[in-house]
């Protein structure tokens, strides 16, 4: 008998045990998707709702999240006016998820805005932005290419920090990977030099910035991905920039990316007042 209730005071004790961990668990959980949930809203908050449009170029964007509803990243794009009136487009990549990646995202963002007012260089940009992030402390980084154009030339300026090389496509079904110098992603080491590649639009087309989510998975090389972005750029035939950004994010679904994934299209239709632009 005595033993008989020793068997089940041990049957009872263990049973308010796994009760007392499954209602641990279920707070974790609970906890884990609150804190998922407002890093979601900041990096909804912190991207812009809509893209500008400049005389001659029109931009677009889309955004994928990471396969794991729970891992939010820090991806980020966006379009400016800067110094003397060029088009400022930039995308980035923070490391790391959830709420602290959302919220440095909104700094990087912000401060590439800030510094575009007062410069045209987009590596003079990127070299601010970079000391900035620093001197706010943290131990995030984030990955960023920077571009700016003049619209009535068609002068194009690229400056890139760690970031996914830019792909570009032309009316006429040309195509490419345009392996730009770069330096160090953005709030690692103080003082560093990001150079410029300059050179001019001369016809119609599209220029592709992309976070690596789009181009790289687990068992999908980047070469690979930026080789399939390059096929659809230049199977584009002048689409509007938003259905090309749309095509461009499928590419995401070959790779079994379990990052975020983001791209933003800036389509060139000449210079303003030209022939045939």
């Amino acid at each position: 008998m005595h033993r008989h209730r020793r068997e089940q005071d041990n049957a009872q004790e263990l049973l308010l045990t796994l009760g007392r961990l499954v209602d641990r668990a279920l707070e974790n959980i609970r906890r884990q998707r609150a804190r998922a949930e407002l890093g979601l809203a900041l990096q909804r908050h912190m991207l812009p709702p809509e893209l500008p449009d400049f005389p001659g170029l029109r931009t677009a964007a889309r955004y994928s999240p990471s396969q794991d509803g729970l891992a939010v990243g820090g991806d980020f794009y966006d379009a400016f006016a800067m110094l003397d009136g060029a088009a400022g487009i930039a995308i980035g990549d923070v490391q790391g998820h959830g709420v602290e990646a959302a919220a440095f995202m909104g700094e990087a963002r912000a401060s590439l805005r800030a510094l575009a007012s007062v410069t045209a260089d987009p590596g003079k940009v990127l070299a601010c932005a970079n000391d900035l992030l620093i001197s706010l402390g943290g131990d995030l980084f984030t990955t960023c290419c920077l571009v700016s154009v003049v619209p009535e030339s068609g002068e194009l300026s690229v400056a890139r920090a760690g970031h996914v090389p830019i792909v570009w496509g032309t009316d006429d079904g040309g195509s490419g990977v345009s392996l730009d110098a770069g330096g160090v992603p953005l709030g690692i080491l103080r003082d560093q030099q990001y150079p410029v590649t300059r050179r001019r639009l001369e016809q119609p087309g599209y220029l592709v910035l992309l976070t690596d989510g789009v181009v790289e998975g687990p068992s999908y090389p980047i070469d690979e991905g930026l080789a399939a972005v390059s096929e659809v750029v230049a199977a584009a035939d002048g689409a509007d920039p938003g259905e090309l950004a749309a095509r461009v994010i499928e590419v995401a679904d070959l790779t079994g990316h379990d990052d975020d994934a983001a791209v933003l299209v800036i389509r060139y239709d000449g210079a303003p007042g030209a022939v045939g632009g």
